[in-house]
């Protein structure tokens, strides 16, 4: 019994140095060398300051900036350490008036804007962390931002279409804009 006993502790021990040390040493080292930019959180940095990452949404609600796709995260929107969705369906009425206050505030700093609202700007996402919007709600937004920026709307308009991102080998997915590249973008075009 002994014999058995000192074994699986050698075991233990040899497994957790094996799986807890040495395999996730390893693989941050080749991470850190073949995709140090992925590793380390794909990072956005503007000035030598990192100001977010391109993976995780920032709430945007000033009307020169693009806004982001709504978040349902807690304590405050964008929470990484809580993402998560609403859990509210389509016939829960706290669902309607969260749209409806969305589609409210889109209307309040642009009320000459008639067009349909694309879904992906009043809904959160299944994460609630979502840093992309589709090319319909930056071109819904497109309006707003170029007249408040006093800026042409074709100019803004090539500004979404450098930020845009197709479809993984044009194929799976759908194109998508980075809502913050795209506000760093307009910031660079006007020299801010």
């Amino acid at each position: 019994m002994l014999k058995q006993l000192r074994a699986a502790v050698v075991m233990l021990v040899a497994m957790t140095v094996l799986t807890g040390l040495i395999y996730p040493a390893a693989i941050t080292g080749i991470a850190q060398l073949l995709f140090p930019y992925q590793a380390n959180g794909s990072l956005i940095v503007k000035n030598g300051t990192a100001v977010g990452s391109a993976l995780i949404g920032q709430p945007f609600d000033d009307p020169k900036y693009f806004w982001s796709r709504p978040s349902a995260t807690t304590p405050y929107p964008y929470n990484a350490a809580a993402s998560s969705g609403s859990n509210l369906g389509p016939t829960n009425g706290v669902l309607t008036q969260t749209v409806q206050a969305r589609v409210d505030a889109l209307h309040r700093v642009d009320p000459g804007n008639t067009a349909p609202i694309p879904v992906d700007l009043v809904t959160a996402s299944g994460s609630g962390l979502d840093p992309d919007i589709s090319p319909a709600a930056a071109e819904y937004q497109v309006p707003r931002v170029a007249r408040v920026r006093n800026m042409d709307p074709a100019t803004v308009r090539q500004l979404v279409a450098q930020n845009t991102t197709g479809r993984f080998l044009g194929l799976v997915g759908e194109p998508v804009v980075n809502v913050l590249e795209l506000n760093l973008a307009l910031d660079q075009a006007q020299g801010k």
